[in-house]
């Protein structure tokens, strides 16, 4: 169902949705971020004009749009979200829609109101009424090709069958994107380049959407050149193709779907998965018979059709790459945009048949198979169109790595070069490549090579994966109960074994084996930021050059004898100088267009009857997409605002003004967002809950460091100089805190904040008791794990002493083992501080608590029981990391 939030005129198709944006956005204030300045471009600024093209004066406010109450083509809200529900939510099939009116009917007659309107007469109204919305419509039309050579008798079959493409009209798919209002706020009308202050005090140039990034402002300055293009907006065109399998047990039917998105949009709105992703064709691709699959012409032919095909698709464009088409933003602006075809998002695989190079070849420079280890020089367009007049087609093969049939398809528009706009792909070369198909491979690998006996060797892969299922739980942190013992591992599942992985092999496998992972996690976590500094990027190179200089370890051991001549790992060598192109990948990694399959392929394709699916899949994504165009309309409208119940009594003039949907009372008791309070008790009783007696002399020392914190600390008086607290005192108890700190990741965007629960519970879910390990400020001055310390909390309380309310913490200490991280794994390492054989612990404030942190186990060579229980964790070993790799606010942090 449709809800509005008002604070921000944002719509959301969900309740859910909208109470987690309201949790995360307005329900409580949020520190800001660090403060940046633009500097755009002075040519090609995006300044507003008419809808004729002429220039509006500076702050001229938008044209009036239309601000009706009406939710045509349905009568009334009520309808709107019934229809909504029913096809977007739970996607009943046209029978059940029917069933369900009919109950509807059903109960109508028997209250005796079968006077009153239906929502919808019959299904076949539903329908027809859904495909009369006139907001988000770009219809679906279809083209056949067909090889053009000569064709004889006894010519394969493929010569002679014709091949269906299914395409939009892209030029109304841009416009219907842009001139969404839910992109207001997103979209970004001018190329600039972002300085931004560090915490050091230090200005470095921050480089995070596609505008503010080299390529923009380049292609820009080149634009510049045309006539009539001062004032106007570049509106780069993204692109993203991957095959998708939606069934191997019906007939393994495959799908290719081409998607486009606008550079305009910012990272987090593309990753969001609204309307900012939007399918626009379905390749062809073809078959051929056994005997001729692997034939050169065969070949050729599937790779010249599926680049005619994107030509084809995204001829209409052409004329906007020359001359600038109004348009209307986000803003409610007309701008005159200038098209650009940008950033292809792509695999390896789909990157070979877009560039035109062989199998094993990079597709953006000219390093050769057996060469991979490091980057040459860059492949262009020009050196492409060079090397193709003056060498014959073997010699492009085997000497440069070019198929020279193939004509890329950006060949037949205006300044795009293919081998430069392919962006780095995190998931496939990254996360699943480097990390899980290569490297967790190659240890598992060296593990079965190096062990005694095969018994052994498994043995040692089975306390791996117990260590693994050890792990303490963390907020977000996915659990493996079984280790690595499953086999459809997901680009989630990766990213949540990166966060655990390296403390469970140290021990098993040599140093350098485990100083080059952590190298490599180190580049991953750097390279999935949502902005990169100048800073960031030194690290990156930094990172990656000691994973190189690590990586022959691999070789010394056997499990790599041939050297690393791989095209995803040599595709990292590029990631550099990408971000300064392109801005962060994480707006332009294939998990984007991977997700989008979910919504426009898979989920319809179940919806159809399985027979002639393509059909069934676009109708379904057009109605969908009408769905979310007019829910977009309706919100700007202010049609959505409120529950629809409440929109229902304010229409029938019975509202009493109370819309507990629209409210931002406070979900939690406390300011310091302490929460779950049970009844107060007195000091005496609560000390002996908590089996904690010396509750009230952790207590005074806390009363004296809050009210002398001029003087030395508590730790170092007599008990006897502190404040006297009475064991009658009236103490809450709270069970969990929350804390909320700037945190630029996939989840928060690039000026997002975060919010972490901190839990100290008898019983987690029924289970064991939880009680999380936290970092506590102890100077501020001091950057990373020199000014802070490690504390697991036992009690959140709160109590009032002078007339001031005190929240706080009972908490466990560890102490840092050791002046520098750990040599092997680059994590500090800490243990449980004792005093003589009790643990330490004490009352701080609950503002010290900077954030959660993760503790995993210092394994040593000790085997994990069979039957161990990661509720254990925290108190069976004696030293822990403090992992910096469980999500990326600590990896910044934690240094």
């Amino acid at each position: 169902m449709a809800r509005f939030c008002s604070l921000c005129m944002r719509a959301f198709p969900t309740f859910r949705g909208l109470s987690q944006h309201r949790a995360r956005y307005h329900r409580h204030p949020k520190p800001q971020g660090p403060r940046s300045k633009k500097h755009f471009h002075h040519h090609l600024n995006g300044l507003p004009c008419t809808a004729e093209g002429d220039l509006l004066p500076a702050n001229a406010p938008p044209p009036p749009r239309d601000n009706s109450q009406s939710c045509d083509p349905f009568p009334d809200r009520v309808t709107f979200e019934f229809a909504e529900y029913v096809y977007e939510k739970t996607e009943q099939s046209e029978e059940d829609v029917g069933h369900l009116l009919n109950i509807l009917a059903a109960r109508d007659v028997l209250h005796g109101a079968e006077n009153i309107p239906p929502i919808f007469h019959n299904a076949q109204h539903f329908f027809h009424t859904l495909d009369a919305i006139k907001q988000g419509q770009t219809k679906w039309r279809s083209v056949g090709l067909r090889y053009a050579g000569p064709v004889e008798p006894d010519s394969p079959s493929w010569m002679r069958q014709t091949y269906v493409i299914h395409f939009r009209d892209t030029l109304e798919a841009v416009k219907n994107i842009a001139a969404s209002p839910d992109f207001d706020g997103s979209f970004e009308t001018a190329p600039y380049t972002e300085a931004t202050r560090l915490p050091s005090g230090e200005t470095t140039r921050r480089i995070c959407n596609l505008m503010s990034g080299q390529w923009a402002s380049r292609k820009a300055d080149e634009l510049s050149q045309l006539p009539d293009t001062i004032g106007a907006t570049l509106m780069p065109i993204i692109l993203g193709a991957d095959k998708t399998t939606v069934s191997v047990a019906t007939g393994n039917q495959e799908f290719h779907p081409l998607y486009m998105s606008l550079g305009n949009l910012t990272n987090d709105m593309r990753r969001a998965h609204r309307e900012a992703v939007v399918p626009i064709g379905f390749l062809a691709i073809p078959k051929g018979e056994r005997n001729v699959q692997d034939s050169d012409e065969f070949r050729i032919f599937k790779k010249q059709l599926y680049h005619h095909s994107i030509a084809y698709i995204m001829s209409p464009l052409r004329p906007g790459m020359t001359t600038p088409v109004v348009m209307l933003c986000p803003d409610g602006h007309y701008r005159r945009a200038i098209f650009e075809l940008g950033p292809f998002i792509a695999d390896y695989p789909e990157q070979v048949y877009l560039s035109g190079v062989v199998q094993g070849w990079c597709p953006k420079c000219l390093a050769t198979p057996d060469e991979l280890e490091r980057a040459r020089d860059p492949r262009f367009r020009e050196l492409t169109e060079h090397l193709c007049e003056h060498y014959d087609r073997r010699t492009l093969w085997e000497t440069f790595g070019i198929v020279g049939d193939v004509t890329p398809f950006t060949e037949y528009f205006p300044r795009a070069d293919i081998h430069e706009l392919l962006t780095p792909d995190l998931l496939h070369q990254l996360i699943k490549g480097t990390f899980k198909d290569h490297v967790v491979a190659w240890v598992e690998e060296y593990i079965c090579d190096t062990a005694e006996t095969v018994a052994e060797a498994k043995r040692i892969l089975d306390d791996i994966d117990r260590r693994i299922a050890a792990m303490p739980l963390f907020p977000g942190l996915r659990r493996f109960p079984h280790g690595l013992n499953f086999k459809q591992w997901t680009g989630n599942d990766t990213k949540a074994l990166m966060k655990v992985y390296l403390p469970a092999i140290v021990g098993y496998v040599p140093d350098d084996m485990v100083r080059c992972i952590a190298a490599l996690l180190d580049f991953t976590y750097l390279a999935r930021r949502s902005s990169h500094t100048t800073q960031d990027l030194r690290d990156m190179k930094a990172t990656l050059a000691e994973f190189h200089r690590l990586r022959p370890i691999f070789e010394e051991v056997g499990v790599r004898p041939d050297g690393f001549s791989l095209p995803r790992q040599h595709a990292l060598v590029h990631y550099v100088r990408a971000i300064q192109l392109f801005g962060s990948p994480n707006g332009l990694c294939s998990s984007i267009t991977e997700s989008r399959h979910i919504t426009a392929v898979k989920r319809p394709w179940r919806r159809s009857n399985r027979r002639l699916a393509l059909g069934q899949i676009l109708k379904t994504g057009i109605r969908l997409s009408q769905l979310a165009a007019l829910r977009v309309d309706l919100a700007r409208r202010g049609v959505l605002t409120g529950s629809v119940y409440h929109h229902a009594l304010r229409t029938a003039d019975l509202d009493d003004g109370t819309d507990e949907s629209q409210s931002l009372q406070p979900l939690y008791v406390l300011t310091s967002s302490l929460w779950l309070s049970v009844h107060a008790r007195r000091l005496e009783q609560l000390a002996g809950e908590l089996e904690q007696p010396d509750l009230a002399a952790h207590l005074r020392r806390y009363l004296y460091d809050y009210m002398y914190p001029e003087l030395e600390a508590a730790a170092d008086v007599p008990l006897d100089v502190c404040p006297e607290i009475s064991p009658r005192t009236r103490i809450s108890l709270y069970r969990s805190a929350r804390a909320i700190f700037y945190a630029p990741s996939e989840a928060a965007g690039v000026g997002g904040m975060h919010q972490e629960y901190i839990r100290c519970v008898p019983s987690w879910y029924g289970g064991p008791a939880r009680y999380d390990t936290v970092l506590v400020q102890i100077n501020p001055d001091e950057p990373g794990m020199m000014g802070m310390t490690v504390a697991r909390v036992r009690a959140f309380l709160s109590f009032v002493y002078a007339t001031h309310r005190h929240e706080c913490a009972l908490v466990d200490w560890f102490e840092v083992d050791g002046d520098e991280p750990d040599s092997v794994t680059g994590m500090w390492v800490v243990k449980p501080e004792l005093l003589g054989h009790i643990r330490a612990s004490g009352v701080i404030p609950i503002g010290s608590i900077a954030r959660g942190c993760h503790l995993p186990p210092v394994f040593g060579q000790t085997r994990i029981p069979r039957q161990f229980d990661h509720s254990h964790t925290l108190i069976a070993f004696r030293r822990y990391y403090v992992n910096w790799f469980v999500d990326y606010h600590a990896h910044e942090t934690i240094v």
